[in-house]
């Protein structure tokens, strides 16, 4: 019988203790994932084991209370049932002797080396298996966020516009194809990450992208995501030091993630860019995305994808007032992404800053097309997009309209009460109107 780690009698009510072990869940599970796979090797049975972990640990917790440090209780149990695993498959020792030649820094080392070893290699070597050249694009960028961040199935599919029975299959098929091709867990040799570079600087930037605007719950930011990204784009970076377009992701990501706080109000509400205290935004975190911007332009890489991203946000990043901000510049800055990345939502984007730069009915030109396009018709920001500028317009009927089909497409409870609320102010001005 697994001995599983000491707890100390700290009861919590039952409703309070499964919300935090979903947070745990989503937190730790990709850490107790990436150590499990360097033990035992096999994705499968890395995420079956991390599953028994969390099932003890509510078994346990609710009977014993909840360790003072829940991550390492989970990192402890996941290792001994995975020894346990790796004892009962092998019980005669010829066969654990083939096991160990197979698997020879899972069974030779010291366990607790095995356990602690470096946990930023674990999980770039998580990801880069997953975004491994033999699974298409969508498969890859899908299989790594429910495997990194602990994204469910069906917040992947949001943040895929995708319906969830396509994404579980997709999943599914993934995990299947690399077993089959025996893809081994590690960092690929220095020769082989370019060829994986833009499917991992994708899933990095997804995750931030989650944690930035959750597609689901009470919060609106979920800051551990956005954390999450920033280090593993750190990480990435250091692994490729000359890379620009990954610099540029950095970038992106740092100053982006300096309006974080700035992001919400008192209650939790989101507060629009332009509305924004600017002094809460975080000085440290804009030096260090215009620092990298700065190396990128040395390098000579400027016209990536994420580097002119990067440069997108850097013109908000230099505005100290929203008056400031260089909408053209940012306009043309869209206009040039679209040329070489283009998306639906890239096109909203520069929907926003056409609207900004040259009035709302420019803007609308560019964002009511995007309503005929299949992949946007669930996409909650477009409708959100339409009705703020429809309202400036002064078309306030329609704009509510709009607010009202965006709050029922969103599934996080922050933004369908906002978009609730702008619904009824538009209905005021409209009832007021001549």
């Amino acid at each position: 019988m697994t001995d599983y780690p000491e707890t100390s009698p700290r009861h919590q009510p039952e409703d309070e203790l499964d919300q935090r072990l979903a947070t745990l869940w989503r937190v730790e599970s990709p850490r107790v994932i990436a150590r499990l796979m360097r033990q035992v090797g096999d994705l499968d049975t890395a995420e079956e084991l991390a599953q028994d972990a969390f099932v003890a640990a509510i078994e346990k917790w609710r009977r014993d209370g909840v360790p003072d440090d829940p991550a390492a209780w989970l990192n402890t149990t996941a290792r001994f049932l995975a020894v346990d695993r790796i004892r009962r498959r092998d019980t005669q020792r010829g066969k654990y002797h083939l096991v160990a030649a197979s698997q020879p820094q899972a069974l030779e080392h010291n366990l607790d080396e095995i356990v602690d070893g470096d946990l930023a290699d674990d999980l770039l070597g998580l990801i880069f298996m997953a975004c491994h050249p033999i699974l298409s694009p969508d498969a890859r960028s899908a299989l790594t966020l429910k495997l990194v961040c602990g994204l469910s199935t069906d917040e992947v599919a949001r943040a895929f516009l995708t319906p969830t029975t396509t994404i579980a299959q997709r999943i599914v098929r993934a995990k299947h194809t690399l077993a089959a091709a025996k893809v081994r867990f590690e960092l690929p040799p220095e020769s082989e990450r370019q060829a994986r570079l833009d499917a991992v600087r994708e899933v990095i930037y997804l995750i931030f992208n989650e944690g930035h605007s959750a597609t689901s719950g009470d919060l609106w930011i979920r800051g551990d995501l956005c954390a999450e990204a920033l280090r593993l784009g750190r990480m990435l970076a250091a692994l490729t030091p000359s890379d620009t377009e990954t610099l540029g992701l950095i970038a992106l990501i740092e100053l982006q993630a300096s309006r974080l706080r700035a992001r919400t109000g008192p209650g939790g509400e989101p507060v629009l860019l332009l509305d924004q205290d600017r002094t809460r935004w975080d000085r440290l975190l804009i030096q260090r995305g215009l620092a990298n911007i700065d190396r990128i332009e040395r390098l000579g890489g400027t016209v990536g994808p994420y580097a002119l991203q990067a440069a997108i946000a850097a013109c908000h990043a230099r505005a100290t007032v929203a008056e400031d901000t260089d909408w053209e510049r940012i306009t043309a800055l869209y206009d040039g992404l679209a040329r070489i990345s283009p998306s639906p939502v890239v096109e909203l984007n520069r929907g926003v800053a056409t609207a900004q730069a040259f009035g709302p009915e420019a803007g609308l030109e560019i964002v009511l097309p995007l309503f005929d396009v299949p992949g946007m018709r669930d996409y909650h920001l477009l409708p959100a997009v339409a009705g703020e500028l429809l309202c400036r317009s002064g078309a306030h009927e329609q704009a509510r309209e709009h607010f009202l089909r965006a709050a029922a497409i969103t599934r996080n409870t922050v933004e369908r009460t906002t978009m609730q609320g702008r619904a009824a102010q538009c209905a005021a001005r409209h009832s007021t109107s001549p």
